[in-house]
């Protein structure tokens, strides 16, 4: 687990935890490494809601596919960043989405029991990683309501807009990536591909975006 000790001490459920603890907790907690090919299946929905998932290298797209089939992407995860905490601790039945691999990735895989269950160990680290997964549960909370924000707008052009302003405001720049491609974009955005393509030369040609692929300006 020591090469991987650099992106784990910037993921914020280890927050504050000293190094020689994150290893030793490590071992505590059980976490394992498996390797995904892009597109290929993390968690797929209906399957039981027991591991913490936290993104090593590569990424992975929370997925939620409708009755016909219709995708939404509900978020990108990037190395050190968590995934499905809120579901494992919440104890339900099963996974609600569908995490996919969006290039060939590493993740760790943590059966949340083992966090929110001390040890017999009685590791002095355990209450600071409980706090920090807490935390981290009210940060995407957050994330999630900026979600419905822009989703909740009436029309493409004030979801798009509403969406690139989040992330010049995330970046400090109005000048940044987004981690989506044009197709993803709509799928996050719940909109048709088609229409936020003329979208976006709409706004280019009135002088209001820059854009090339996955880069934006917002002038």
């Amino acid at each position: 687990m020591k090469k991987y000790l650099e992106i784990l001490k910037k993921c914020p459920l280890f927050f504050n935890i000293e190094d020689d603890d994150l290893l030793r907790m490590l071992g505590c907690l059980g976490a394992k490494v498996e390797l995904f090919d892009k597109k290929y299946t993390i968690f797929a929905e209906g399957t039981p809601a027991k591991y913490i998932g936290i993104v090593l290298s590569g990424s992975a797209q929370i997925l939620r596919v409708d009755y016909y089939g219709n995708r939404s992407i509900l978020s990108s995860i990037a190395p050190s960043e968590v995934f499905a905490e809120a579901f494992a601790c919440s104890e339900i039945g099963s996974i609600p989405v569908t995490v996919i691999a969006n290039e060939p990735s590493e993740i760790m895989l943590i059966d949340c029991s083992h966090i929110l269950h001390t040890c017999s160990n009685n590791c002095g680290f355990h209450q600071q990683l409980i706090f920090n997964l807490m935390r981290d549960l009210a940060s995407k909370t957050i994330m999630f309501h900026q979600k419905i924000e822009i989703t909740s707008k009436r029309s493409t052009r004030e979801k798009l807009m509403s969406y690139l302003a989040l992330q010049a405001k995330l970046a400090r720049s109005n000048s940044f990536d987004i981690p989506f491609d044009r197709q993803e974009l709509a799928d996050y955005l719940e909109v048709d591909r088609s229409g936020l393509s003329a979208e976006i030369s709409k706004l280019r040609n009135e002088g209001i975006i820059e854009n090339r692929k996955k880069h934006f300006v917002l002038l």
